[in-house]
């Protein structure tokens, strides 16, 4: 969080110091890198209540929700970076590049590497839905430096100032792109969109030798808050005790081979030829 915020204002004070367009429209997307990790800390904080009355389920879907504030804020830069790009290309104004500007576009650069790749790789550690997409977040923001970089140093070698409010709107493009990406990885849990595959699920159920077949698969949730369902075949002659021990063991395997807090409910149904 703290990177980020560092990362927005040298660019926003730079950008505003060599009148480039660019260089503030990519200053104003870090500072929703920031943000983002504000409302992170938040969703997470939530997310990691313990299991009460009014949510038999937990919070957890709490950070996902945090996702779409995240996506909010998004569009609304983007936006606001597209109609300011538009005033620049009607009104183009020669930026005053410097080798300063252009030493801080570098190290902002390196920085906004460094917390993509680390973001993402704890995220994948803890399995956080919210630190994979804010490393998403993040990892646009890379793109879109190395464009305004490019744009800096194309003036600085003679091109057109208009380059650089083109180079707002590319900014902006990342910026709605990465805002649907986060999108789509909340907006499919939300709606309980299918989490494993019904073949995988099938697979380690049936390597159990009493399971005669499987069928009414559902699954939802994400790696850290998976909820799995069934409904398993097994030979009419087991006993009570039998059948227990099979749900269980068919449990234990998925959580082996997919996740540990994985959430199982086996739903045992008498073997008869006529279900084949």
């Amino acid at each position: 969080m703290f990177a980020n915020i560092a990362v927005a204002v040298a660019k926003i004070i730079m950008g505003n110091l060599t009148k480039s367009s660019s260089m503030t429209a990519d200053g104003f997307h870090s500072i929703t890198d920031g943000s983002s990790n504000i409302i992170g800390l938040i969703g997470i904080g939530i997310a990691a209540k313990p299991i009460d009355d009014d949510h038999p389920y937990g919070h957890r879907k709490f950070e996902t929700l945090t996702g779409l504030f995240i996506v909010g804020m998004l569009v609304f830069i983007g936006f606001k970076i597209i109609t300011d790009a538009i005033t620049k290309c009607m009104n183009p104004i020669i930026p005053e590049i410097t080798i300063e500007s252009l030493i801080v576009m570098m190290i902002t650069l390196y920085i906004n590497i460094f917390v993509a790749k680390y973001e993402n790789k704890m995220g994948i550690v803890l399995n956080s839905t919210i630190l994979i997409s804010d490393s998403m977040h993040t990892r646009s923001d890379i793109y879109v430096t190395i464009g305004v970089l490019t744009a800096l140093i194309a003036i600085k070698l003679g091109a057109p100032p208009i380059v650089d409010g083109l180079a707002s709107f590319i900014v902006a493009i990342f910026i709605l792109r990465a805002a649907y990406e986060i999108f789509k990885v909340a907006s499919n849990i939300l709606v309980d969109s299918t989490a494993v595959d019904a073949r995988k699920i099938e697979e380690i159920a049936m390597a159990q030798k009493s399971v005669k077949g499987v069928h009414k698969i559902r699954s939802r949730g994400t790696i850290d808050d998976m909820h799995i369902d069934m409904h398993i075949l097994a030979d009419s002659q087991l006993s009570l005790e039998e059948t227990h021990r099979l749900a269980h063991e068919i449990q234990d395997n998925l959580r082996k081979e997919l996740n540990n807090n994985v959430d199982v409910i086996v739903h045992l149904e008498p073997y008869k030829d006529d279900n084949i």
